[in-house]
């Protein structure tokens, strides 16, 4: 085991961050969030999600933020798409990278996407032929790769199948997703070993939760196994809206801290990036409906 000497912090503030906010966030506001984040030098960061605005009204306007955004040489800007007509608008609007998501949990699938596991990997399917035609990366995400609020614990074997499928399919990345935060070092040190023996685990993304307080334990139990991408939001906002208990991501300035002091490399000014994370802490905080002061005050 060692630790890798550099590694790509993943920015999924502007889509996973805000989209469990209550209150509409004016599309000038993200824009002026993902702009500032583009000046910190991030290379990935995740901005939208075509999905239905009646099941998640906050990332009703990615179309526009999609048509808005200049795209940078050396940076990737992807949306999430659950199904094939996401991806095909997406695409339309010359997304350069598409995001499609499962679980190993039957009950979270169902709840999370109205279909069974194996239903949703056929829709992914789909999504994955659409892109490849098209040219454009494919990204996986697996959720509540630790645990459910419905089914508890996750069988190992059934998340390294599923991770084995979407990189076969073509995912350039799995993200490892530990959507309700209630894993710990050793169990993520076991389920990361056991999907390496398959997978490169370069293209293995470390995506925490930090509902109980373990995801800095877990983001460094992983990292010695040579993860090199790990899925974090600025200020420790987001969770998923239909996650019991998924109170927040990682926040980037935590992980960040953690990494610096490990002399780890990001390419990234933790000065910079708070003051981005005040900016939009700040606004979302003038809500008193904001998730926000929720987070700050577990940090």
């Amino acid at each position: 085991m060692s630790f890798p000497k550099k590694v790509n912090l993943y920015e999924v503030g502007p889509r996973d961050g805000l989209q469990n906010e209550k209150n509409i966030i004016p599309t000038k506001i993200k824009l002026q969030f993902i702009r500032k984040l583009i000046d910190c030098n991030f290379k990935h960061i995740e901005i939208g999600s075509f999905v239905s605005a009646k099941w998640v009204p906050q990332m009703s306007d990615s179309e526009k933020i999609v048509d808005a955004i200049e795209k940078l040489e050396g940076v990737s800007f992807p949306v999430l798409t659950p199904n094939l007509k996401g991806a095909v608008s997406a695409i339309k609007k010359k997304a350069d990278t598409i995001c499609v998501f499962a679980s190993a949990s039957e009950e979270f699938s169902k709840r999370n996407t109205n279909c069974s596991v194996t239903e949703s990997m056929n829709r992914i399917e789909e999504v994955i032929d659409e892109a490849k035609k098209n040219n454009v990366k494919i990204r996986g995400y697996l959720s509540c790769v630790l645990g459910c609020p419905y089914e508890g614990k996750i069988s190992y074997e059934k998340t390294t199948e599923l991770a084995n499928f979407l990189i076969d399919k073509g995912c350039y990345e799995i993200s490892l997703g530990d959507t309700i935060g209630c894993g710990t070092p050793t169990e993520a040190l076991k389920l990361f070993e056991k999907i390496s023996k398959s997978i490169n685990i370069k293209k293995v993304a470390a995506h925490f939760h930090d509902t109980y307080g373990q995801a800095l334990a877990n983001i460094y139990a992983v990292l010695q196994l040579g993860v090199q991408t790990i899925d974090t939001s600025i200020a420790g906002l987001g969770g998923c809206p239909y996650a019991k208990g998924a109170k927040g991501n990682v926040a980037t300035e935590d992980v960040l801290y953690m990494l610096n002091g490990m002399g780890i490399d990001t390419g990234l000014n933790l000065k910079e990036i708070i003051k981005v994370s005040w900016f939009i802490s700040d606004y979302l905080k003038r809500s008193p409906k904001s998730r926000v002061t929720q987070t700050l005050g577990r940090k």
